[in-house]
């Protein structure tokens, strides 16, 4: 059971640095403010559009 939590926790890590590095990227590309809050939204959803694209470019 122990090592099941740490398998969630490291998987949250990932999706927290994922997030972090998504949300400075989206943010430093912004050229107005709301353009900026566009980029931090798009940053919290950016794992399901990856999946979203992939499952797309594999015909599933």
């Amino acid at each position: 059971m122990g090592h099941q939590a740490a398998r969630a926790g490291s998987t949250g890590a990932v999706y927290g640095l994922g997030f972090i590095g998504a949300a400075v990227w989206f943010i430093s590309q912004a050229t107005g403010f709301w353009d900026g809050i566009l980029g931090f939204l798009k940053a919290l959803v950016w794992p399901a559009m990856l999946v979203y694209h992939a499952l797309k470019f594999v015909g599933a």
